[in-house]
């Protein structure tokens, strides 16, 4: 697929989808995702990752981008801000906090660079908060995120005691109320907090809806932290990456960038306290560069990404499973994505899992062991082994992730364990060009796998900056593995999320945009349709249309399918029973659409 630099650029002229803020606009490079082959929409992935580093042109509306001037200086004020607090770390503290795939970035951030503090012997400086705690790191925990309030109690209760706090609040598409409730509150308390937001709309589009309860919208916030912006005592870090390849799914480049951005902040900051290397912008420039080449290595490889795509659609489509199976903080972005498929795509958490060599000890959350919660929380390669492993067939796809630093003799027993069950085995490793240590395990495990997909890296300056490349990397391989797979399955209707669970406001407010757009219908229709559906009923009564949106969520979190059998309805005129049988005869949206009218 090629891809002229218009489609690539046709997203930013201000007369496309102007009604919508960039992260949920569609993308024109996806269009029709749904009907691609697994090759086509690696290819697709590929063209919308690289959007993340085009550079601002005179021709479109001024929205800052990752490489422009303005971002890599706030980028180095806040690794400043870092520096400071590592060098003096007494009753100081960094947050980072985000919802979804925001909060599960933000813990990564923090037990990776804390790692690295304990290896130093230095105090341990960061903390994160992710809306609905340490469950919401493996499952999908949505309504949290609509609480100012949850958001504000959980950040004073992780700041206690605390004398400087600099707080980085993470939040796409600037709306999630849980991440503005925080923001307001340290705007209250200046003299302890130091706010920084990061996120990928245009100030202009930050979410102004009213939130219950509160006096102030997510946007009210930003222009208060915009104005204080110029005196350094806020920070907006909030470059436009371009519009997702699946519209609304921000644990994409959003999620890239979002790791991206402050790597560069908390690496820079690391660097200038424990190596005496100075935060400049021309570092900053060639860190961030470093991460465009990241994409161009990973692609390299999309003739490998393409087989995993297959294998894992076709067990997908065959109703059977995709199962991680990593080592080290690569495995931790096993666990994200597979967590990340539920609220996306609608799929059951058996779907795809991940699974972590050292289980929990491994994780380090601060909640610690979450297995009493249920079989969707045990994460150790035991689990897989005694609870997963019995029941594969060749139907399942199995993927072993690691790199040559982590124990390759422990990966080949595994897979010997798994080969025994199933031959859908497929591994993804890193390695850096000449390194022949594991070379005699590594060939065991080349011929006990279907496809092996190698990354080869050149020689580094830095171990750890590498290792934050092969992170990025991991996590580009298995979002196109989970995103493309389950296009294959039919859960994405042109490029939207289609199958989305409507379990908060904002799931509720984008259900209805999209139902909008699909059907041509007005609003107010597609809101009737949507509660219809929710409540499984073809006439609403007065209790359902004067229930609030947190009654509507709760009771569409019990369903499943919602959109799809709201956008049957509109489409075709049928009752939402009909639509019901209609998607169980034919699950793949656009088809059941175009066998009904036809």
């Amino acid at each position: 697929m090629t891809c002229s630099p218009s489609t690539m650029r046709e997203w930013e002229s201000p007369d496309y989808e102007p009604t919508l803020p960039v992260s949920e606009k569609s993308n024109p490079l996806t269009r029709d995702i749904d009907r691609a082959s697994a090759n086509c929409i690696v290819r697709m992935l590929q063209a919308c990752d690289a959007q993340m580093f085009q550079e601002e042109t005179e021709a479109t509306y001024q929205v800052q981008r990752l490489l422009s001037g303005q971002v890599v200086k706030t980028v180095m004020e806040v690794a400043k801000r870092v520096e400071l607090i590592l060098k003096d770390p007494q009753d100081s503290l960094v947050v980072l906090s985000g919802c979804g795939t925001s909060g599960r970035l933000a813990f990564l951030m923090a037990s990776g660079f804390n790692r690295e503090l304990r290896r130093l012997n230095q105090s341990l400086v960061y903390s994160y908060i992710i809306a609905g705690g340490d469950r919401a790191l493996l499952s999908s925990q949505e309504a949290p995120e609509d609480s100012p309030k949850l958001g504000m109690l959980s950040l004073k209760k992780v700041c206690e005691g605390k004398k400087h706090v600099l707080f980085i609040g993470i939040s796409c598409g600037l709306s999630a109320p849980f991440v503005a409730g925080q923001l307001d509150f340290c705007l209250q308390h200046p003299e302890v907090y130091t706010p920084v937001l990061v996120g990928f709309n245009p100030i202009d589009q930050a979410r102004d809806e009213h939130i219950p309860g509160c006096t102030f919208t997510f946007r009210s916030v930003v222009q208060r932290m915009q104005e204080l912006a110029k005196s350094q005592v806020a920070f907006l870090i909030n470059p436009a990456v371009g519009p997702e390849a699946i519209s609304g799914s921000s644990r994409m480049k959003g999620g890239s960038a979002t790791k991206i951005l402050l790597e560069l902040v908390l690496s820079a900051a690391h660097a200038a306290t424990f190596t005496n290397t100075p935060i400049t912008y021309e570092g900053i420039l060639q860190d961030m560069r470093a991460y465009e080449k990241t994409l161009d290595i990973t692609y390299t490889q999309s003739e490998g990404i393409t087989s995993l795509v297959e294998a894992a659609g076709q067990s997908l489509q065959r109703g059977r499973r995709v199962c991680y199976l990593g080592w080290g903080s690569l495995a931790v972005l096993g666990l994200i994505d597979a967590s990340e498929c539920n609220p996306t795509f609608g799929a059951g958490y058996e779907d795809v899992r991940g699974f972590v060599s050292g289980g929990y000890r491994k994780l380090d959350n601060s909640e610690g062991p979450l297995t009493s919660l249920g079989p969707q929380f045990c994460i150790a390669h035991e689990d897989f082994l005694h609870f997963i492993l019995p029941y594969l067939n060749n139907q399942d796809t199995v993927l072993l992730i690691y790199t040559h630093t982590d124990d390759v003799s422990e990966v080949a027993q595994l897979a010997h364990k798994v080969r025994e069950k199933t031959s859908n085995l497929h591994a993804v490793y890193h390695h850096i060009d000449g390194h022949t240590a594991a070379a005699v395990q590594q060939d065991v495990i080349n011929k006990l796998c279907l496809s092996t997909l190698k990354i080869t890296w050149p020689t580094p300056a830095s171990g750890s900056s590498l290792h934050m490349q092969w992170e990025l990397s991991t996590k580009l391989v298995l979002n196109a593995v989970s995103t493309g797979a389950h296009v294959l399955k039919g859960k994405i209707y042109q490029n939207h999320m289609i199958d989305v669970q409507v379990t908060n406001s904002k799931l509720y407010r984008r259900a209805t945009r999209l139902l909008q757009k699909l059907s041509g219908h007005p609003e107010s229709k597609c809101e009737e349709a949507l509660l219809k559906t929710i409540y499984r009923v073809d006439k609403l009564t007065l209790d359902v249309t004067s229930s609030d949106i947190t009654t509507h969520t709760h009771t569409a979190s019990k369903r499943t399918k919602v959109v799809p059998l709201a956008l049957v309805c509109l489409l075709t005129g049928c009752s939402v029973s009909e639509a019901e049988s209609h998607l169980e005869q034919q699950p793949i949206i656009r088809e059941a659409v175009e066998a009904w009218l036809s």
